[in-house]
């Protein structure tokens, strides 16, 4: 057996998840596409709500969004050359070669803001399976804590790196270092003589609401809620709003950092 082997998360309002998280910049696929040789068909791992659908699906042929949650599924965009599937946490080769495609036939193996929750150990051995041989491209990127202003930022940093609960530590330790240290056993592709991170912005235009909401699509803040713990209590919501509204404006621009992880698995033996 092999497969993602995603660690459990706990269940998610997938509405809220969709509309609190950022898009990602074009730059970003431009990027991914411009060293990813063939363009047939991407595989979308861990999609959520499916924030970089939208992208591949113009960037290949084809694409292949998979996810553990249903419910997140639902939520995604829905695209003529785009098919969804929901997954166990962990697949066999057949999983994969009967819903997704035959050994050594994806192009590109995608991963958005969720390679740090996999066993990777039994990831690789799916993507290693699954990539063309030697050109095949897997690309992981992560975005790490917004940017807002200094006012925001000094309610933010405190809360964020105060935050609690099971997991969280080990989990966004890989995404405060900006995916730098985490295992990535793959050859740089053509073009580029390392496999990052490579650095990208993202931008979004929240209201103080947008930000909350941002901040409750945490697996970490959602497993709190599950175990009766309300980390976004009414004190500190008052302490965002007076940062937030500092200025007089509700609607401002969210700066979120991205770090892509990207290589090819070459020839293997």
């Amino acid at each position: 057996m092999a497969g993602t082997g995603a660690l459990p998360k706990p269940s998610y309002n997938a509405s809220q998840y969709s509309g609190g998280r950022p898009s990602y910049p074009p730059q970003l696929f431009d990027f991914i596409a411009s060293h990813t040789p063939s363009h047939l068909l991407a595989w979308d791992v861990g999609t959520g709500t499916g924030q970089a659908i939208p992208s591949l699906a113009e960037c290949f042929k084809n694409v292949v969004g998979t996810d553990v949650h249903a419910t997140q599924l639902d939520c995604a965009p829905k695209l003529p050359n785009v098919k969804y599937y929901e997954t166990p946490r962990v697949l066999s080769f057949s999983d994969v070669e009967e819903k997704i495609a035959p050994e050594s036939s994806i192009d590109l193996i995608t991963v958005a803001q969720a390679m740090h929750w996999f066993d990777l150990t039994k990831f690789y051995e799916v993507v290693k399976w699954a990539l063309k041989k030697p050109n095949g491209v897997i690309a992981a990127w992560c975005y790490t804590t917004p940017e807002v202003n200094e006012e925001v930022d000094a309610v933010f940093w405190p809360f964020y790196k105060g935050f609690a609960g099971p997991g969280w530590h080990e989990t966004t330790s890989a995404v405060d270092d900006k995916y730098r240290s985490i295992d990535f056993p793959f050859e740089p592709v053509d073009g580029l003589s390392h496999t990052g991170p490579f650095e990208f912005k993202a931008e979004k235009m929240m209201r103080l609401e947008d930000f909350l909401a941002y901040i409750r699509s945490w697996s970490a803040y959602n497993a709190a809620k599950e175990r009766g713990e309300e980390k976004l209590t009414d004190e500190l919501i008052e302490k965002f709003k007076q940062a937030w509204l500092n200025d007089g404006k509700n609607e401002k621009i969210v700066n979120f950092p991205i770090y892509l992880r990207m290589g090819k698995v070459g020839n293997l033996k």
